[in-house]
Order: C-alpha cells, then structure tokens, then sequence
C-alpha cells in the first residue's frame, strides 16, 4: 500500500541540477515538436493528438508508480514540453507564408492552426493556468511539488506543467518572431529575468513557492528560444543545426542527466525511508526537503 510519506517522494527535489534538466527538456521539447510538425510535415493538428496521446501515457505511468522515478517524471516533463510546442503553434499560427516557409502551403492533414496570434494565445492560456491555481488554492492543497500526497494533487500539478508549458512556448515564440529580440535577445531576456527572481530568493517577504513557479513558466520560453536559435537557418539569426540533428544531441544530455539522477536516488533512498517507512524512517528524512 502507498504511503503518505512515499508519495511525498514521488516528486524531485528542487535543486540546481532540477533546473538544468528542466531547461534541457524544454529546450528539446522545442525541437522535437517543430522536428514532427514541421521537418516531418506532420502538422501542428496531428503532432498535437499524437503528442498528447504520449503525455497521457507517460502520465498513467507517473501517476501509477508508487515512489519518485527520475525517468517517469522527466518523461513526463518532456511529453508536456513537446505537446507543448504544437499546440501553442496549432493555437497561435496558421496556413500564411510567415509560418509555412519554403513555399509550402500546407503541413499534414486537418486545419493548418487557428490563427489566434501570440498575444491573445498567450491570454487564453495565462487565464486557464490562473483558474488552475485558483482551484489549486481553494482545494486547500499544499503548492510544495513534494509534499504533493494525493491522486488530486498530483492531477493539478500535472495539469498545472501541461498549461505553463504550452503557455511558455507561446511566450518564446512571440519573444523570437515578433518582438525584434531575435533568440539570442529573447534567450538573454528571459535569462536576465530568471537571475532577478533568484535574487528575490533572499527576499524573506516573498514567498519561494511563488518564485518556483514564476521560474518554471520562464524556463519554458528560454528553452523555446535556445532550440529555435539552435535548428533556425542563419539568415533568421539561428545556427541551423536543424531539429533532428538537434533533438538528438538534447536527447542524448538529458537521458544523462535522467541517468545520473537515477543513481542518485537509489543511493538516497535508503535514508529516506522510500520502502515499508516507519517512525524510524520519518525521524530521519528531512522536515524541509524539496522546499522551493
């Protein structure tokens, strides 16, 4: 039977390698989603069905297992990274030259995108993530991601990614395509900004919580920008490396990174009691572990 305790640590730690594997995953959830929608011409309706159906299955998986799995959790990450991307381009875009390049007139069967535009995709999403936390807030549940220790929790939490995902590739798209920063611009923007919220973790007056997620939202629109700069062609500021090419070098880093937080975690999990926990082993897990 699954404990409270075991569920509290079906969640990672957030630490500075947390925020490394985050940016990885959101960096190739860029260029995988533009590597089926656009490369493989698969279109942005398609790539979405299919992508989510990924998420839906890594989600059961994640949600089925009784103890944190660094694979199942970062799988889920990139499944929301990568649906993500094309339904923030399915949302945003549609059939025009300025989003089909190379003369095309059509990617993949069914409607071409719904053609709402960065700014007002944007504030749909913006709304639906704030109703989540609004229903968040009310349910009475903690919004500390490892102390999360019920099936609703979890279902919030994970909804929670799927929006700010979606919603941070829509704010990196319009940061690269619209707003005359280029990617690099963009990038350093949202970089700049993320350093200012890590200055603000020494504020006592605002709550880390609040920065945890404001910092997770703005790793998605920096991960959006660093793929596009790195699979964009040169003329457009980017180094062409293209999205396959570029999708498996970030592939490769992150199934590194997967692995050796793997080994972390069994070496750890002695001492924190993930099995058959007890008095015994609550006296020594750590009352603030994977505070935010």
């Amino acid at each position: 039977m699954t404990t409270t305790k075991s569920v509290m640590k079906k969640l990672p730690e957030v630490t500075l390698a947390f925020w490394i594997m985050k940016i990885a995953a959101t960096t190739l959830g860029e260029t995988a989603g533009d590597l089926f929608s656009q490369t493989l011409k698969l279109g942005y309706f398609l790539t979405t069905i299919a992508l989510f159906l990924v998420f839906v299955v890594t989600l059961v998986i994640q949600l089925r297992s009784s103890r944190y799995n660094p694979f199942c959790y970062w799988l889920v990450i990139l499944s929301t990274s990568m649906a993500g991307t094309t339904m923030s381009d399915f949302m945003n875009r549609d059939a025009s030259a300025k989003y089909l390049s190379n003369g095309a007139t059509k990617l993949g069967w069914g409607p071409q995108g719904l053609g709402l535009g960065y700014p007002e995709g944007a504030a749909i999403l913006v709304s639906l993530l704030l109703l989540i936390f609004l229903g968040w807030k009310l349910s009475g549940m903690t919004f500390q991601i490892t102390e999360i220790v019920s099936f609703r929790g979890e279902a919030l939490f994970w909804s929670a990614i799927l929006v700010s995902n979606t919603l941070g590739t829509s704010m990196g798209d319009f940061l690269s395509d619209s707003s005359g920063l280029g990617y690099l611009g963009g990038a350093a923007l949202v970089a700049g900004v993320l350093l200012v919220l890590v200055a603000l973790m020494r504020v006592p007056a605002v709550p880390n919580v609040l920065l945890f997620w404001f910092a997770f939202v703005l790793t998605r629109p920096l991960g959006a920008t660093a793929g596009d700069f790195l699979t964009k062609p040169v003329a457009k500021g980017g180094l062409d490396l293209g999205t396959a090419g570029s999708s498996a070098v970030l592939l490769a880093v992150l199934f590194g990174l997967m692995a050796y937080a793997q080994v972390q975690e069994r070496r750890t999990a002695p001492a924190v009691g993930l099995e058959g926990e007890g008095p015994e082993a609550e006296a020594v897990r750590p009352h603030d572990a994977g505070r935010v």
